[in-house]
């Protein structure tokens, strides 16, 4: 069975971590396992300058795996195709993807009023919208930032909508 992934769109400052962070919170609560994959357009640093792994890496390691008793990190160097993230990961209920805005996956697409910028796509491409915008009525379901219990019903109820 293919795992439940629901991307989140919308521009810088719209709320998705938070959002995303949220309902991690909130699915773990009803006991399930979730992954988020994260797409950042910046390069980024996981390791700390002088650490084991980054040693590895500044000699040139193109692939380092981190174990402890509590949790592993992989880090590779080299960016990879969306669908072969999504194959890394295993033995999780939903994946919860932030960016990735023109993949080819069910929505939900964020508008916060104060970031003055639009939805990405026009309201129809979305599953939902999460906005703080009242005039906003697209011919999905609407929902609050608040609203995170909602937003969570809505993300069960409709799990076929989102596998596949």
């Amino acid at each position: 069975m293919t795992v439940p992934t629901v991307g989140f769109a919308g521009y810088s400052g719209s709320g998705k971590t938070t959002l995303i962070e949220q309902l991690v919170r909130s699915l773990k609560a009803r006991g399930l396992r979730v992954a988020v994959i994260k797409h950042d357009v910046h390069d980024f640093e996981m390791d700390r300058e002088g650490k084991d792994s980054w040693r590895f890496s500044q000699a040139g390691a193109d692939i380092s795996l981190l174990c402890s008793p509590q949790k592993v990190a992989f880090v590779e160097q080299k960016s990879r195709p969306f669908p072969q993230l999504l194959s890394l990961i295993q033995d999780v209920d939903w994946i919860l993807v932030e960016g990735y805005k023109s993949e080819n996956l069910a929505q939900i697409g964020l508008y916060r009023r104060a970031s003055g910028k639009p939805l990405p796509h026009p309201p129809e491409h979305y599953a939902a919208i999460v906005t703080d915008e009242d005039s906003l009525r697209p011919q999905v379901p609407v929902f609050r930032f608040e609203e995170i219990s909602e937003i969570t019903d809505f993300l069960l109820k409709n799990r076929p909508l989102f596998t596949g």
